[in-house]
């Protein structure tokens, strides 16, 4: 099994939220990816990376929030986040890292 850089490069950092983990109960996984990644490099970069067999990808685009911080406002940057659906019998513990 050979690992390409570029697999790196889609995935770049798992989502830890209330809702992630609630969807982790359902063998479903929330990763932030690339903002050009399409559906099949991010199932192959998850099955590469993580040695599991993916059932399906959903994206979605996160609009940054208007946030104020110290008296002065910002605005966060937009994210693009994918849910990854396992096979059955497939897990992925994303608090140990990679």
């Amino acid at each position: 099994m050979t690992i390409d850089a570029k697999h790196y490069d889609v995935i770049v950092a798992p989502v830890i939220t209330e809702k992630a983990t609630i969807a982790s109960e359902h063998n479903k996984v929330v990763f932030k990816v690339a903002r050009k990644a399409t559906k099949p490099q991010i199932k192959e970069a998850v099955e590469k990376l993580f040695d599991v067999k993916v059932r399906s990808v959903n994206t979605l685009l996160r609009k940054g929030k208007t946030k104020v911080f110290r008296g002065s406002l910002g605005s966060q940057s937009d994210s693009k986040r994918a849910v990854v659906t396992l096979e059955e019998g497939h897990r992925i513990d994303v608090t140990t890292g990679l």
